[in-house]
């Protein structure tokens, strides 16, 4: 039945468009408020709304009397034949389209959210760092830190600092298909990062740090391919490590996964296994692994500028566990980090904007179980 037939019936057969051109707008869901004549003089309005499953016409004022009597029988019929299609169409709507699920996230960012909480940047003493954009795709870094570093000793209260500094040069290459970014540091360690992604569903990834100290040389090649549901990952780097990670979405808030790692330099192995929910007002993770950790967090978005995270690990093996809370505010001019946990220690990280591109830093770490406290301020400029 066409739109002009359908608004005939609902109405009692007594009403005609003014113009025949209205049909096809009506059927294509352009109109959506018009006003007619019937064949009596009587003026109506209705309103045209969209559904999946169609349009429903649904009279809204009349200008007279019998108008609105007649209005209100109209629209109570009307209302009951288009209420089943309505429910059927939300219904529809809830369900969960298994061909057309979500691209999840990757499997190393099962945590992201958590992490700006979770884990704040925090350091002690002084830092500096300027960001010079050459053009749109280059620019150089420089980054200066002077303070005090702390060196490990066999008593776990026992706290041993000796003053350090360091300069750090970098340059930043990023174009539309990958990125080039590298770092060099006055102590004599290098640092790089090249990424290339080939087409939307394949990409390449190379890492690599050189430093005097063997231990701290790594290097790391990295594939990732990703699916319309689902993306996966593998590893290859040096001492014989090889990874693989896979996460899939199950549904359109659920998403599973796994990982395999082979150390051949140390003849380990393990497997592990991550689980995400993603809902509206917040996203749970939870991970479990071989070599004895467990991760469990949750990250809450209380409103636009408030967010609320929570974690907890425990390693088995070890008969650990260890949980912390975290909190990320963004007011109008300033961004505050924190973060407590289990054994006392309290953190905050405060980015104040000066002006565009300049941001004044804060930082504060407060142990008082080892009587240990690291204050830090800074200053951010040619970063947004």
């Amino acid at each position: 039945m066409g739109a002009r037939q359908s608004v005939e019936a609902s109405c009692g057969g007594g009403m005609a468009f003014g113009t025949t051109a209205s049909a096809p707008l009506l059927m294509q869901g352009k109109v959506k408020r018009m006003l007619w004549n019937d064949v009596k003089g009587k003026r109506f309005e209705m309103e045209v709304v969209e559904a999946k499953e169609g349009m429903s016409l649904i009279p809204s004022v009349a200008t007279t009397e019998e108008g609105d009597k007649e209005m209100n029988a109209s629209a109570e019929d009307l209302g009951k034949a288009q209420q089943a299609p309505t429910f059927a169409a939300q219904g529809v709507a809830k369900d969960t389209d298994y061909m057309e699920l979500p691209q999840p996230v990757r499997y190393e960012e099962l945590q992201k959210e958590c992490l700006m909480s979770l884990r704040p940047e925090t350091f002690e003493g002084m830092r500096f760092d300027f960001t010079k954009p050459l053009n749109q795709s280059f620019s150089l870094s420089h980054s200066l830190q002077m303070g005090a570093a702390e060196m490990p000793t066999a008593n776990p209260q026992q706290i041993v600092k000796i003053p350090v500094s360091s300069y750090e040069f970098g340059a930043n290459l990023i174009g539309n298909k990958g990125m080039m970014i590298g770092r060099m540091l006055t102590d004599g360690r290098m640092s790089g990062r090249v990424k290339y992604d080939l087409n939307d569903a394949l990409s390449f990834k190379v890492q690599a740090q050189l430093a005097e100290e063997k231990q701290y040389s790594q290097t790391m090649f990295d594939v990732d391919v990703k699916g319309l549901d689902w993306n996966g990952q593998v590893k290859v780097g040096n001492n014989q490590f090889v990874g693989v990670n896979y996460f899939q979405s199950v549904t359109n808030n659920l998403a599973l996964g796994g990982e395999a790692f082979y150390l051949g330099s140390q003849r380990k192995s393990g497997v592990g296994f991550a689980a995400r929910h993603q809902g509206d007002p917040g996203i749970a993770t939870c991970q479990i692994a071989t070599t004895g950790l467990l991760s469990a967090t949750y990250h809450h978005k209380v409103s636009e500028k408030v967010y609320l995270a929570s974690e907890l690990m425990w390693n088995w093996n070890a008969r650990e566990a260890s949980a912390a809370f975290g909190y990320d505010y963004i007011l109008r001019q300033c961004r505050l980090r924190g973060r407590v946990d289990s054994s006392g220690v309290i953190t905050a990280f405060l980015e104040e904007r000066l002006n565009v591109g300049v941001n004044f830093v804060l930082s504060a770490e407060l142990d008082h179980y080892r009587k240990d406290y690291r204050f830090g301020f800074g200053m951010t400029v040619g970063m947004e």
